[in-house]
């Protein structure tokens, strides 16, 4: 395979700063961009020239590829090295899998997909190599975006509350785990001790969101830039979507139920009982005489808001026994049951 001078393609010296590589870079991708240039010598162009900053812009693949030295000739023949044609990853116990990355991945060349198959396995490039034209354009320039860059980078994840988060004023712990491509494994490609080979690591963050007043189940909070980062600065959002577990209450779109415990002569002589509501403090209600388990009361718009309307409060009817049964109730309780004969 031929080797590719990627300081050459992109026209800067081998140690060109970061600023300066992506600066180069997008001088040559607005002057190679099949929008403007439509020669077949422009597109394969602008492929090296993507290919030359997936792997200048990335500190691990630059390392990598600086390791090659710098002597060889664009265009000459090249032979990987001991250690580049094959990538270990550690699994069971104790054993390996191997995985051969030959010929073109993803529109990389061969001589890319040789150095780094083992960083773009399972992904299509860590920067989704796309380039967003209408940047380099302005306001006249049409408006694009590669959707594939925005799907990466956009993470979707279920957040669990109660009532009182819902309703309340205070923001909610949010703990959002993920994967990032590793940045201490060793540029010769060896057995990373941090991420144990798999040459990813586990992210853990920690915030807090704010529940927007009238909320509902299953609606989606966007938190935006908390998505995924990819090495041209891209950021994509975060979308909580709420889901309400709560033991005290249970949602049915804006209409709130609970459960009332009476015990059985209550539940035939009638009682009153104060609850708790969610938003409009303790309250009285009525049980009336005779009422059954499993019977429901319904509290007219006490339920949850959401812009002007509001849900109603469902009381259902749980009869329990009382605690603590003396001898003189339980003689009662056999009279009663020889009356109901």
């Amino acid at each position: 395979m031929k080797y590719k001078d990627y300081y050459e393609i992109l026209g800067v010296k081998r140690d060109a700063s970061g600023a300066e590589i992506k600066s180069a870079y997008r001088k040559l991708a607005r002057k190679y961009h099949p929008d403007v240039n439509k020669t077949k010598e422009a597109e394969e162009k602008f492929k090296d020239i993507n290919e030359a900053y997936e792997v200048l812009s990335d500190k691990q693949k630059r390392q990598r590829y600086d390791s090659l030295g710098s002597n060889w000739q664009s265009g000459a023949e090249y032979t990987p090295p001991p250690g580049f044609e094959q990538f270990n990853f550690g699994g069971g116990q104790g054993g390996f899998q191997t995985f051969e990355f030959g010929g073109n991945m993803g529109g990389f060349s061969d001589f890319f997909s040789s150095l780094f198959g083992d960083m773009m396995s399972g992904a299509q490039g860590t920067h989704g190599m796309g380039f967003d034209f209408s940047q380099m354009q302005g306001a006249g320039a049409s408006r694009r975006r590669a959707p594939q860059e925005v799907k990466d980078l956009d993470i979707t994840k279920t957040l669990n509350i109660t009532i009182e988060d819902l309703i309340g004023d205070k923001p909610v712990p949010v703990t959002l785990n993920s994967m990032e491509k590793c940045l201490q494994c060793p540029p010769g490609g060896g057995f990373c001790q941090h991420c144990g080979g798999t040459g990813f690591v586990n992210k853990t963050e920690n915030f807090k969101v704010k529940i927007p007043k009238g909320a509902k189940e299953g609606q989606k909070i966007r938190v935006k830039g908390a998505g995924k980062t990819d090495g041209y600065g891209h950021k994509g959002d975060l979308y909580l979507v709420l889901n309400i577990k709560d033991s005290t209450w249970e949602v049915n779109g804006l209409n709130l139920t609970t459960d009332v415990e009476i015990t059985p002569s209550q539940a035939v002589l009638g009682v009153k009982k104060q609850i708790k509501t969610p938003s409009d403090g303790k309250i009285t209600i009525t049980i009336p005489p005779e009422t059954s388990s499993g019977k429901m009361l319904r509290l007219k718009k006490l339920g949850l808001y959401s812009g002007k309307e509001r849900g109603d409060l469902n009381v259902r009817i749980k009869i329990v026994l009382p605690q603590n049964i003396s001898q003189e109730q339980i003689q009662l309780y056999k009279k009663l049951r020889e009356l109901e004969k």
